[in-house]
């Protein structure tokens, strides 16, 4: 056998195999990723204080209600543009929400400074899943999961806070 015969021997009997199982096996995991961007329909965002979500925000429809500093009701119509959207999306997935138990609940009967503590629910919404965390700020369980849900709350929020300062103006 000469060495040229060798080498395109190796590589037939090795390489090209591997390549194949390669593109067979990531095809699969790719096709099958449980939250593709492609497929979003809406995030829900609710929160308040004990059972009370009186915060809330849907971003199909728009609708927004916040408690302000004079504890009155604020509506308004809020649209997040479709890359503060995949922002979120990608947040959440760099958290792992996908990842997060439905529920995480500590002791709701303790009174946080005389207040229930606050409650959020966290809602990604697609054509074929959707994904729901309910979070209790009272959840004492790992502090990994507590700081990427209080990581995502801030997101959210911060990403609603902006939306809102730019229609004010």
């Amino acid at each position: 056998m000469s060495p040229q015969f060798k080498k395109i021997f190796l590589i037939s009997a090795v390489v090209v195999p591997f390549m194949a199982y390669c593109v067979y096996y990531y095809a699969g995991v790719f096709k099958n990723a449980p939250y593709k961007f492609t497929e979003f329909d809406a995030i829900v965002f609710e929160y308040g204080p004990g059972d009370s979500l009186v915060n809330k925000y849907n971003s199909k429809t728009g609708d927004y209600q916040f408690v302000d500093i004079r504890d009155s009701i604020v509506k308004m119509h809020l649209h997040l543009s479709k890359d503060e959207l995949l922002y979120l999306h990608r947040k959440a997935a760099d958290l792992g929400f996908w990842d997060f138990p439905s529920v995480e609940m500590g002791d709701t009967t303790l009174k946080h400074d005389g207040t229930k503590p606050l409650r959020y629910l966290i809602e990604f919404k697609y054509k074929r899943k959707t994904k729901k965390v309910l979070y209790d700020s009272s959840f004492g369980g790992d502090p990994r999961l507590v700081d990427a849900n209080q990581r995502l709350i801030k997101e959210i929020s911060k990403i609603l806070e902006e939306e809102e300062a730019k229609q004010k103006k």
